[in-house]
């Protein structure tokens, strides 16, 4: 599949949702619909934040987002 539609498109956020669903939903019986929004939104801040992810070097999203690395000088 190529062009609109290709599995590329979605295969980040698909992760994502999966990491919430097996990190943080199978593990809460919710009682309610708010109560599952308020533990959603605390997991997502805490993977923001606080969970360091192997495919940006051990850094959270937010080091890797505000902390750009620097450009590699060039030679003259």
């Amino acid at each position: 599949m190529d062009g609109k539609g290709a599995w590329r498109d979605n295969v980040f956020v698909e992760r994502l949702w999966r990491t919430i669903k097996y990190e943080e939903v199978c593990l809460h019986a919710y009682d309610s619909v708010s109560a599952a929004r308020l533990g959603i939104a605390r997991y997502i801040a805490f993977y923001n934040t606080r969970r360091p992810h192997s495919s940006l070097d051990g850094q959270t999203p937010d080091q890797a987002y505000l902390n750009p690395p620097r450009p590699i000088p060039v030679a003259a």
